[in-house]
């Protein structure tokens, strides 16, 4: 019988956000990148915007996103509400985190976040 030993990594969200920055931008809050479509520390889209004021009720704006505390607020709330034990149905991994950051609500699943799961784990050492 096969069973999942994948490692459960206890990051705090914090120190995971940290991380993306870091791959995202290099720490840049003023990083406009993808053409334009993205902004800030980072590197965020207008529908992660879209999809957290949903979420939450609140009136972030993309054109603020260069702001490196409303953009992690942003990242937060996005992280809280798709990367949730909830909703996995298991603690997330750090690297499930990133790539939900990277691919999208599912994309702890997507084989195109592997790129960036090598990146997160180049610099988390986990």
């Amino acid at each position: 019988m096969y069973h999942n030993t994948q490692k459960r990594i206890t990051m705090s969200l914090s120190a995971i956000i940290a991380i993306l920055v870091s791959i995202e931008s290099n720490g840049n809050d003023l990083a406009i990148g993808d053409g334009g479509a993205a902004r800030g520390p980072l590197q965020i889209h207008r529908s992660v915007v879209e999809d957290v004021n949903r979420i939450s009720g609140k009136h972030f704006q993309w054109k603020r996103m260069t702001n490196r505390a409303e953009a992690t607020q942003v990242a937060t709330i996005y992280l809280s509400h798709y990367a949730s034990e909830d909703r996995l149905g298991h603690k997330p991994t750090g690297e499930e985190v990133a790539r939900i950051w990277n691919g999208g609500p599912n994309g702890y699943r997507r084989t195109a976040t592997d790129g960036y799961a090598r990146k997160f784990k180049a610099i988390s050492g986990k």
